[in-house]
């Protein structure tokens, strides 16, 4: 104990043992036990890293920031030949076992007037399949397709599914997967790990204390998934991690999204093959930005490097600029859709130290050290720190960028239901439309008003509906199989 107390003095966060002597033996064993786990030297310099990339970054100029060089990135829409190509070459790299998926979905739904984990919500679709199920369902579907185009029996593509969990979700996420026996995929197949947590500081940097016992800890941020990805799968086996798990299992691309997109094509084959063939070890799907003034990061060049720019940090001139297209030049808008190779996730510990952290600056409830009394704040008081997902793109030594239609790909759901953007409404309004796309694009009339729910388990995006063909349909509903479209005929 007097080692542990002398090592948080010399890092100035002795204030921490402050309750030491009214504690119980219980108390004192989990603050401890806490204590011990925290890498207090680290979180001092992640602390003194960030201030000093928030000042520089607040100092930094816009004359550095660059559109994306045209050898960089390529698009879907209007080249459908390519788009098969890709198509093709991701499918066999499926079929042939070489892909993985991991989902950030550490979140709750808590802006959505829900505490329970946000993959778990209800969109409003006739099925009332929740987001989580909705992507299961899709890469069953892909499973099979791969199977079907390359010959290969029932059963046996595989497409792992890695799911980054909170420690306030954990329980309710996997509860959940139980209770519906994983929607059809084998428990083998999906891996539950956890996302990391850092203290909460003071804005000069001291830990906060949540109680007198318990220091306040937040989550790390979706950047936090590269470090998870080589923590203990288990206390029982600790050599057992996802970056063993996919080397185990030959895994060499991986497909890396956030849960709360519901028109997200998990394990994306056309991105896959388009990645394979520019030989990325990083790349990001992106869609074009609604507007100059649209609230969105862009994937851009940052003197040499590739970036994530905010909004904020674009200039005005540079937001309106238009290429030699007429498209605008800063339109690859970021929707943490991203491509690795299992190399470069392998690689991402020998470079983590170099990235800095974000501040985020909230109101954080803590024990006050001269009371005793705890204290909820009326403004901010302190900062959580937060890695981003992106933040390893300037790292990266092949990037790719595949722009790809917002209406078929991107629907997030952000807001509290009524908001009228990026909430429940606008995302089931996507999907039913995205679905009639899919009738009418295989040759089907659907009449005005009626919504038809397509389940993934039938088609993945929009193949496998050629029966359909010169049928009109009048009637809404939800289908999980291709003939019961014919009751809605």
């Amino acid at each position: 104990m007097s080692t542990l107390r002398e090592r948080y003095e010399a890092a100035g966060q002795g204030h921490l043992f402050h309750f030491w002597p009214e504690l119980s033996e219980s108390e004192r064993a989990g603050l401890t036990a806490q204590l011990e786990a925290l890498d207090i030297e680290r979180v001092n310099r992640i602390f003194k890293k960030a201030v000093a990339a928030e000042k520089e970054a607040a100092s930094g100029s816009s004359d550095d920031i660059e559109p994306l060089p045209q050898d960089a990135s390529d698009a879907t829409v209007g080249h459908p030949e390519k788009e098969a190509e890709w198509r093709s070459t991701g499918l066999k790299a499926v079929a042939r076992g070489e892909v993985g998926v991991l989902l950030m979905a550490g979140g709750q739904g808590t802006r959505l007037g829900s505490s329970a984990p946000k993959g778990c919500y209800d969109i409003g679709l006739p099925s009332h399949k929740s987001l989580f199920q909705y992507q299961a369902e899709r890469i069953a579907r892909l499973q099979q397709v791969a199977e079907l185009e390359s010959g290969k029996p029932a059963g046996s593509v595989v497409v792992p599914w890695y799911i980054m969990i909170s420690g306030p979700t954990r329980r309710e996420t996997e509860e959940y997967f139980k209770t519906h026996s994983y929607f059809g995929l084998s428990p083998d197949n999906v891996i539950f790990f956890e996302q990391g947590t850092l203290p909460c500081l003071t804005m000069d940097g001291k830990v906060l204390l949540e109680t007198k016992s318990h220091v306040a800890v937040a989550p790390d941020g979706n950047g936090g998934l590269y470090a998870a990805l080589r923590q203990p799968l288990s206390p029982f086996h600790t050599s057992h991690t996802v970056l063993t798990d996919l080397s185990h299992r030959k895994v060499q691309y991986v497909h890396a999204y956030c849960v709360d997109n519901c028109l997200v094509r998990v394990a994306d084959p056309v991105f896959l093959g388009y990645c394979i063939g520019k030989q990325a070890d990083c790349a990001a799907k992106v869609v074009p930005k609604a507007s100059p003034t649209e609230s969105v990061g862009v994937v851009a060049r940052r003197g040499d490097k590739y970036s994530v720019v905010e909004y904020s940090e674009i200039s005005q001139a540079q937001a309106e600029r238009r290429d030699a297209s007429g498209e605008l030049a800063f339109r690859a808008g970021n929707i943490a859709n991203h491509f690795y190779t299992t190399d470069f996730l392998h690689e991402v510990a020998s470079f983590e130290d170099e990235l800095a952290f974000h501040i985020a600056r909230k109101k954080i409830a803590h024990v006050a050290l001269d009371t005793g009394a705890i204290v909820k704040p009326a403004k901010p008081n302190g900062m959580k720190l937060e890695m981003f997902v992106f933040d390893v793109f300037p790292f990266t030594k092949r990037f790719a960028v595949l722009e790809v239609a917002r209406n078929e790909e991107f629907s997030p759901l952000k807001n509290a239901p009524g908001t009228g953007s990026d909430d429940p409404e606008t995302s089931r309004r996507d999907l039913l439309s995205q679905h009639r796309r899919f009738l009418q694009s295989a040759g089907a009339v659907v009449e005005e008003g009626v919504e038809i729910e397509i389940s993934p388990l039938v088609s993945y995006a929009g193949e496998g509906l050629e029966s359909v063909k010169g049928k009109t349909f009048k009637r809404s509903g939800a289908v999980s199989s291709v003939e019961e479209l014919d009751v809605l005929a």
